[in-house]
């Protein structure tokens, strides 16, 4: 995504940047990578029609210039989470005033020349820039001519441009050239190749997952994605004498052949519900997948229900994930 000629003017191209021009990065979202906030997509390395990540995955599509860091859903970011300036540099462009709402809820030919919505570019030494899209509106902090130092908060993440969820768009550039700040040095049309240029995030963190659960819990209302990406879900755990009982997954990163498992046992141990989802046509950039029952008794057994989550394709398990709610 790029700013209206009024902010930000580049060709933008993909370049091999040399590792004596490395910059050192902070990461540019106050959160916990992997854990209140998730790297949706990275840059495309694939040079044409098709898209693929810096591992050789399906973590991107076609022409991504950018990283895509976003929130768990809409109720981390109404909460506010800020955007943090990756380096110390100048402000060289700078846009507030548009309105977040989901692109699937407005016509697009209302952002055009504005995807990066409400945004910032900031300059820094040697050539390099950092472009910060998609933040909420009356949050930017900063205006042309600032100078910022490294970790400042610039804004907050919002749902401003041409972005169906909340989250960061974070694009690095070097001599107005596209740099992948998660493989730095790697040449185009090549995977795993280079190196990250974060200088505050763990290895652990930073692990690249093919697959990855970005919501879980339990619910009294039948779970919709809707509920699930709005937070909503959340002020509705089951009680005793509620109607029904139900889990919820949502996952990122979802391959074609992918395969799910949700099932809920039940204090004494038998299953109280399961659902298998069938395997998917195509990869998913996320998913959800639910299981429950309505109450039959005059109230839930009490003790702890357990959900599993199971993602296999071609009889191997990629990921699992296990997680209780306890009735008193």
């Amino acid at each position: 995504m790029r700013f209206a000629v009024v902010l930000f003017l580049c060709t933008c191209s993909w370049t091999k940047a040399q590792a004596t021009d490395a910059i050192g990065l902070s990461f540019p979202v106050r959160c916990e990578l992997g854990s209140t906030c998730f790297v949706q997509n990275y840059v495309d390395h694939h040079h044409g029609g098709e898209s693929r990540d810096y591992q050789c995955g399906s973590r991107t599509y076609d022409g991504h210039d950018g990283t895509d860091i976003r929130l768990q859903d809409l109720a981390a970011q109404r909460a506010g989470v800020d955007v943090l300036a990756a380096a110390s540099g100048r402000v060289v462009g700078a846009r507030d005033g548009m309105a977040d709402v989901s692109v699937r809820a407005i016509e697009r030919a209302a952002i055009a020349g504005k995807e990066c919505g409400n945004g910032v570019v900031l300059e820094h030494e040697n050539g390099w820039h950092t472009q910060y899209c998609h933040m909420a509106k009356g949050s930017v902090r900063v205006k042309l001519g600032d100078q910022v130092v490294r970790g400042q908060t610039i804004g907050l993440i919002g749902l401003s441009g041409d972005t169906e969820f909340p989250h960061l768009h974070i694009t690095v550039r070097q001599a107005a050239s596209v740099v992948d700040p998660f493989a730095f040095g790697a040449s185009l049309d090549s995977c795993k190749e280079g190196r990250p240029i974060w200088t505050d995030v763990s290895d652990a963190q930073l692990q690249y997952r093919t697959r990855e659960v970005l919501n879980y819990g339990f619910s009294a209302l039948a779970p919709t994605m809707e509920l699930i990406e709005s937070g909503d879900v959340k002020d509705q755990p089951p009680k005793g004498q509620s109607y029904a009982l139900a889990a919820y997954v949502r996952v990122i990163g979802l391959r074609q052949g992918d395969g799910q498992i949700l099932s809920i046992t039940a204090p004494d141990g038998s299953v109280l519900s399961e659902h298998t989802a069938p395997p998917l046509a195509n990869n998913k950039a996320q998913y959800f997948i639910s299981s429950g029952r309505n109450r039959k008794t005059s109230a839930w057994p009490k003790g702890t229900y357990t959900a599993t989550y199971r993602l296999m394709s071609n009889g191997v398990e990629h990921l699992r994930k296990s997680f209780d709610l306890r009735l008193d």
